[in-house]
């Protein structure tokens, strides 16, 4: 069988929530499905100049020689569905999430496509938004400034089976929306995210929001500065803190739109990076809010400088994570075990069951609004591998 290889744009899209839709009306699924592949995407692909390499239940993977086709394309598709899905109660809304990556493929006989390029841009498909468009660093070099469209950096993400970290841009169009963005207008706040660097070089990312005095609030996994807004069970919390202070948050080392892939997650790790966010936050003396595994954090910053926390808040801390602690049993730790396995081999994947299993274990009498919010921000947070070192450090049980 002869192969041959080539450098083209590689476009891969999935539906998100395929299985619900289908579980609920599969007739009606496909019906609608097969009219969006006749009416929008068949034509969309054709008119820039495409060729579909392979085609699954609820998704596609797509080849351009032009890296400016791809993303016209994606964003006729996406943009088309916003106008198909206007009307439409959430539960019944097809939504695509697209993937977009220039690179080095291996082309079969039968005209399949292999390799890194392909893998690639499936991953960034896969941490895309619901009606989203993600793009490697390869791909923003090509377009920029050949289409009139604004990006916001997602930084580097470790991506499943994908040895280097790459570079991820989330485009913006205008029909487009930044996780959080309507909540906050309708609240008439803006946020602000800025980076800053790790002494190790981990990039950090940091929001402010709100006005008057500011007040810091601990990071911890499982966060994510913009989808934050979106969770129901977190918005009006962060909506309290920021209607009389400027509420300043970060993400956490390997979580949201911090750096993914980290030589370092520990005690001293998190310690630091509490240091560097103050100090680009120009902070001088404030109050200081941990929450969850931030509290322990929280505690070892004010020792190191009580001179800048005027007041330390603790909610929900804990001495010592589930694996640290002194009476823990065999069954522990082989229900710990067991956990880390899953985590490991389900938690990016794109069927939320098993991140519906931790959903249920961390909020028991959540709704299912707060359960499919929780899921979300699972798969957006971070890696199968980050997830699984956070477990290994210690976190509550």
């Amino acid at each position: 069988m002869s192969e041959t290889r080539k450098l083209v744009a590689i476009l891969a899209a999935d539906i998100a929530g395929y299985s619900r839709l289908v579980g609920a009306d599969e007739d009606r699924t496909l019906a609608r499905l097969r009219a969006l592949r006749s009416d929008l995407i068949d034509p969309a692909i054709s008119v820039h100049h495409g060729r579909v390499v392979k085609r699954t239940g609820d998704g596609f993977l797509i080849e351009f020689r032009s890296v400016v086709d791809a993303v016209r394309c994606a964003i006729e598709v996406q943009k088309g569905m916003v106008e198909r899905n206007a009307g439409l109660p959430p539960e019944r809304r097809i939504e695509f999430r697209v993937g977009i990556h220039l690179g080095d493929v291996v082309e079969a006989s039968d005209g399949d496509l292999m390799g890194d390029g392909v893998n690639i841009a499936a991953r960034l498909e896969g941490i895309a938004d619901r009606g989203g468009i993600c793009i490697s660093r390869q791909v923003l070099d090509q377009i920029e400034g050949k289409l009139d469209l604004s990006y916001r950096e997602l930084g580097r993400q470790n991506l499943k089976n994908i040895v280097k970290p790459v570079e991820v841009y989330g485009i913006l169009f205008d029909t487009a929306v930044v996780p959080g963005s309507q909540f906050l207008t309708t609240v008439n706040l803006k946020q602000e995210i800025r980076y800053c660097k790790a002494p190790d070089g981990v990039r950090l990312a940091y929001a402010t929001v709100g006005t008057g005095p500011p007040i810091l609030r601990s990071a911890h996994w499982l966060g994510h500065l913009e989808y934050d807004w979106e969770l129901p069970i977190a918005r009006h919390f962060l909506l309290g803190l920021a209607n009389d202070h400027t509420l300043i948050r970060y993400d956490a080392r390997g979580n949201g739109l911090s750096d993914w892939d980290v030589d370092k997650i520990s005690l001293d790790a998190w310690v630091s990076d509490m240091e560097t966010v103050a100090d680009a936050a120009g902070l001088t003396r404030f109050p200081l809010l941990g929450f969850s595994q931030g509290c322990a954090v929280s505690i070892a910053y004010a020792v190191r400088h009580p001179e800048r926390v005027s007041h330390l808040i603790l909610y929900g801390g804990f001495a010592a994570g589930t694996n640290k602690r002194p009476d823990v049993t065999t069954a522990d730790r082989e229900r710990f075990a067991a956990m880390k396995t899953l985590v490991k081999q389900g938690w990016g994947a794109d069927n939320p069951a098993f991140r519906q299993i931790f959903t249920s274990m961390m909020m028991p009498t959540a709704t299912n609004d707060q359960e499919d919010a929780f899921n979300e921000l699972q798969r957006l947070s971070g890696s199968p591998e980050c997830a699984t070192r956070y477990l290994e450090t210690g976190l509550p049980g």
